[in-house]
């Protein structure tokens, strides 16, 4: 059993001496452990673009890859991320219940108009000219003009907000 066992997973291969079999058979479990780490991980891992968020992602696809290739041990890699994702839920759960965690992963909100009016230091601050500014109010406001927006904010993930301005 364990020939059989170390003929399909290679657990003690190298990049240097994995089979294409091996190889084939690591991305099986990899993807069903991916799956499972995302799971566990929860829906705002790939749904939210908040930093940290996007720092998961991009650890859990080099060291999962790592994992296939054999260029790291396979065990290792695998409990490696579920460290990321116990870390990316740890944070989830201190930014729910402390403000300062919040602050510290995810950032701060910027009022970009407000009533018409740009806030140019808070443009500066994010390094965001008026055209991309103009873009997302287009964007996710469908407007054409800032009269129309009561306030634009920049949001913590990054994306632009509009609220309309109420009709009279």
């Amino acid at each position: 059993m364990k020939e059989l066992w170390d003929t399909l997973f290679g657990l003690h291969a190298t990049s240097a001496t994995i089979t294409a079999l091996q190889m084939m058979t690591r991305a099986l479990l990899v993807f069903f452990a991916a799956l499972l780490l995302l799971r566990v991980s929860g829906k705002r891992t790939f749904g939210g673009n908040a930093t940290f968020d996007i720092v998961v992602k991009i650890m859990l696809g080099a060291v999962l890859s790592r994992t296939v290739v054999a260029a790291s041990p396979f065990c290792g890699t695998l409990l490696a991320c579920l460290v990321l994702v116990g870390l990316r839920r740890l944070l989830a759960w201190g930014s729910f219940h402390s403000h300062l965690v919040g602050r510290l992963v995810k950032g701060d909100e910027y009022v970009l108009v407000e009533n018409g009016q740009i806030n140019q230091a808070n443009l500066s601050r994010n390094n965001l000219s008026r055209k991309d500014l103009m873009e997302g109010v287009r964007e996710s406001g469908h407007l054409d003009a800032l009269d129309e927006d009561e306030i634009v904010r920049l949001e913590r993930d990054g994306s632009i907000s509009v609220v309309k301005k109420k009709p009279e």
